[in-house]
């Protein structure tokens, strides 16, 4: 009882701090730009978006307009779209037990990809077809690399699952390019939204906001029950848990979160990985605290990979998604050699 009390006491200070982190984090995205503004000036015009809340930041209009209608919107996608691949990677690792699931390497955000890329080629007229499409889609590459993963062998440790998704995404990739070419001038756009995109703005946020909101409370609600299922599904069933339905819930869940992010942002790799990974050498290996800190991690990090992806090569700018790779893959790679020394 004593070793569940400690991080039970602990688990409103990591919240509090990372809170902390990703307040800072969207300060800084809001500050990143060629026009000069000071962070106190930044803060209080954030202040006095407030309802009925009225501050002088001091900013003249223009500069008002620019943080509203281009920066806030950016950094904001920035945040939702990564808590939600940070939420799902940890969502995943918790139902296959298996530390290195990821939305990326599962075939989920590739899956999605190729759904979204039909809707855009075959339904543009249809609203709101991207999101279910990728949903689709995301579910359909998860279920195909787990389904090959089994096929393969069950000796395989955790590499196995993972290899069966780099085949998967490898496919559905291909696929996604053959279908490109049957809108050839559409490719910048698509080209664009593959490498990962978070300046779509207002419209990109409202359209993500009400399927974040139902994949975050879906996943975060079953912190408690993956606790359960990580000791066993025998012991998860003789404590009263019904670790099928867990495990649908769960992977339904991961699957909208990530087909959610891919159809506002592209396919933006490894943040399921990284944050989770960090969360647990933190903070422990509850799913009660690696769900909330891997969601509020997650989004702090994509707003700060994205400040990168705008400054470092101004006036230019760098995909969003080749910064989370530089990132992830060497973490990935140390990842990989854990979990391997691990099994041996």
């Amino acid at each position: 009882m004593t070793g569940q009390a400690g991080p039970s006491r602990a688990r409103p200070l990591w919240l509090a701090g990372a809170l902390g982190v990703l307040a800072v984090s969207m300060v800084a995205g809001l500050l990143g730009g060629a026009a000069d503004m000071s962070p106190w000036q930044v803060v209080l015009q954030a202040v006095d978006w407030l309802p009925f809340v009225r501050v002088d930041s001091g900013l003249t209009p223009v500069e008002q307009g620019l943080l509203y209608e281009l920066r806030l919107p950016r950094v904001l996608v920035a945040a939702v779209v990564g808590g939600l691949l940070a939420l799902a990677g940890a969502g995943y690792q918790g139902v296959f037990r298996n530390p290195l699931a990821d939305p990326y390497l599962l075939g989920a955000a590739a899956g999605a990809g190729l759904a979204a890329t039909f809707a855009i080629v075959a339904l543009p007229a249809v609203a709101g077809g991207i999101p279910v499409a990728a949903f689709i889609g995301a579910v359909g590459g998860v279920l195909l690399a787990y389904t090959l993963g089994n096929t393969a062998g069950r000796s395989g440790g955790t590499a196995t699952l993972v290899l069966a998704g780099v085949a998967v995404t490898s496919f559905l990739t291909a696929i996604q390019t053959f279908v490109q070419q049957f809108k050839v001038e559409e490719l910048q756009r698509i080209y664009s939204w593959i490498l990962g995109d978070v300046g779509g703005g207002w419209d990109q946020f409202w359209l993500v906001l009400p399927y974040a909101v139902v994949a975050a409370v879906l996943l975060l609600l079953h912190g408690r029950m993956l606790d359960v299922l990580s000791v066993g599904d025998e012991e998860a069933v003789s404590l009263g848990v019904a670790a099928a339905r867990v495990r649908l819930v769960v992977l339904l869940a991961a699957s909208l979160a990530t087909a959610a992010a891919v159809a506002v942002s592209g396919l933006i790799g490894f943040v399921g990985i990284v944050v989770p990974h960090v969360v647990r050498r933190l903070a422990g290996g509850s799913y009660r605290i690696v769900l909330p800190l891997s969601l509020l991690g997650g989004a702090a990090f994509l707003v700060l990979a994205d400040l990168v992806a705008r400054t470092v090569l101004a006036p230019a700018e760098l995909p969003i998604g080749v910064v989370t790779m530089f990132v992830g893959a060497p973490f990935f790679v140390g990842v990989l050699r854990m979990t391997r020394r691990a099994e041996t």
